[in-house]
């Protein structure tokens, strides 16, 4: 039997090469599991081959929690898998696996949640679609106190992880976060559901972000289409943006974008990044002991990126961005985890904030014991509250 090389990014979160082996997940009720073609051919020594031409197939499984006929639809959804397109081509469990019919197969993060009014913090949320045409699409979210006080909310825009590949805005463990966070802060937030790798590989996510963005920009001033964001609850004054892991590289972008292109009518007031999967050539901290951990995901950002430039991309190294200086906000809270592999990213992070033209104010917050997004898998342990009230502190922070 061959064993499966792991590939860890802390002690919660791996992936694993196996060279030929594979297993179908047994099937959970309210489990979306995803699957789709890709025309092109893929081989398992150079997975750069792999690109974005992919043909989604007919679902032919039931989504027990099924959003309402306005909710965007989850976009991969094959599951008819029989033994002549067994062979896989790219294996990435307990994450995704790519077979070389072309299929895509999510074993994670494929289950969704339907907005709802949360009976234990009283926030509600609800789906809109922001481009039919892609399906980009992103969730909503308010607190209760909405109908008690006629104060404009901070706005908050968050952006899911997942190695860009995995899990969605829908996804159960981040509605349970958003709705935390949401009522905690009490803030209105928008979490943005972007298309996701191999399907669309990177930057789609990047340009799909950035285009939630100009829709939540054109609801300053009481215009655009969605009424919870123009009817004046909102100050687009105080925006911050947020995100773990993944979606943490994607905040730090669009602040960037921010700073380069400008949001009319919107101040983003400050970033969020939690656990940042920030990346490099050349090994710093702990990884220079981690060769072979290094090595792997070195071949996850190809994977998920096959025009890269390679792991000094600014696409995923802030080093190599002549563009960092131009962050558009003037505070950024970097969490990093002390077991996380990406913990020494996230703190060099701050010395390149730091030593840049940038001139703002950067804190970090490090939890001891723990491994990435440990937030996400025990949401009510100490640590998580503890850092979920620093990033609550953090958004409700005002200017002088």
């Amino acid at each position: 039997m061959n064993q499966p090389l792991s590939l860890s990014l802390s002690s919660s979160l791996s992936l694993s090469l196996i060279p030929s082996k594979f297993c179908i997940p047994r099937r959970r009720p309210g489990v979306l599991h995803s699957n789709a073609h890709a025309s092109s051919a893929l081989s398992l020594s150079n997975p750069v081959l792999f690109r974005s031409s992919i043909n989604q197939r007919k679902a032919s499984h039931i989504v027990v929690s099924s959003p309402s006929s306005s909710s965007p639809r989850p976009r991969s959804s094959s599951l008819d898998i029989d033994a002549s397109s067994s062979d896989i081509a790219v294996d990435y469990s307990p994450f995704i696996k790519i077979y070389k019919d072309g299929r895509v197969e999510r074993m994670v993060g494929t289950e969704v949640v339907p907005p709802s009014l949360d009976r234990q913090t009283g926030v509600e949320s609800k789906d809109v679609v922001i481009s039919p045409e892609t399906g980009v699409s992103a969730r909503l979210y308010r607190p209760n106190t909405t109908s008690q006080t006629r104060k404009k909310l901070p706005l908050l825009v968050y952006f899911h992880g997942g190695g860009f590949c995995v899990d969605t805005a829908f996804s159960p463990r981040y509605h349970r976060y958003l709705n935390s966070l949401v009522a905690e802060a009490n803030v209105v937030a928008v979490s943005v559901d972007y298309r996701r790798a191999p399907e669309h590989p990177v930057p789609v996510a990047y340009d799909d972000s950035w285009d939630v963005l100009k829709w939540v920009a054109s609801h300053v001033g009481g215009k655009g289409p969605d009424e919870w964001l123009k009817n004046q609850l909102v100050d687009f004054g105080r925006v911050v943006f947020a995100g773990d892991s993944a979606g943490a590289t994607i905040a730090h972008h669009m602040g960037l974008r921010v700073g380069a292109e400008g949001l009319s009518g919107v101040k983003l007031q400050g970033i969020v990044l939690v656990h940042p999967y920030f990346w490099g050539k050349e090994p710093i901290g702990g990884e220079v002991a981690e060769a072979e951990k290094k090595a792997k995901i070195d071949a996850l950002w190809r994977f998920i990126f096959p025009a890269t430039s390679g792991c000094d991309d600014p696409n995923i190294n802030p080093a190599t961005d002549p563009k960092l200086g131009s962050l558009g906000c003037g505070k950024v809270l970097v969490c990093v985890a002390e077991e996380d592999l990406l913990r020494d990213r996230g703190l060099y992070y701050r010395e390149l904030l730091e030593n840049s033209e940038w001139g703002g104010v950067v804190e970090v917050m490090e939890t001891s014991g723990e491994g990435h997004v440990f937030h996400l898998d025990n949401p009510d342990g100490e640590n998580a509250v503890a850092m979920l009230d620093r990033i609550v502190s953090f958004i409700n922070w005002r200017e002088p």
